[in-house]
């Protein structure tokens, strides 16, 4: 079992896709990760030694923001988007898309569970 920056990474995958596990970093920063420190990408987690790992950690900790820090600085920023009310900090507060995406139809992921408008007019009665 391998942790890396407080994030527990599957051991039978291979290092390069098992790092992305890590909020922060991706495909191409895992690569710059593995190059770094000359470790094989192709390895599998379980086969790395301990202190293949703790190069890995090393080039981790001084080079890369990750995780709970990373996420610290997103909602940061978004939250002095909001302060400064600017247009994306308001789309941010409204829970509307912030990048010039449509939302008469389509943004059903930010806008959440569509919500019936209209629907309560009365039953007309009928003839029996």
């Amino acid at each position: 079992m391998a942790r890396i920056a407080g994030v527990t990474i599957p051991t039978d995958k291979q290092v390069q896709i098992a790092l992305t596990y890590i909020y922060g970093i991706g495909p191409h920063y895992a690569a710059n990760i593995l190059d770094a420190t000359k470790i094989n990408p192709t390895t599998r987690v379980k086969d790395l030694s301990e202190s293949e790992l703790q190069l890995i950690r090393d080039e981790i900790s001084a080079n890369y923001t990750v995780e709970g820090e990373l996420q610290r600085v997103v909602t940061g920023n978004i939250k002095r988007l909001k302060e400064i009310k600017a247009y994306r900090g308001l789309r941010h507060a409204a829970n509307l898309p912030s990048r010039g995406q449509r939302t008469r139809t389509n943004a059903r992921t930010r806008r959440g569970k569509k919500v019936t408008v209209g629907g309560t007019k009365k039953k007309v009665a009928s003839k029996t």
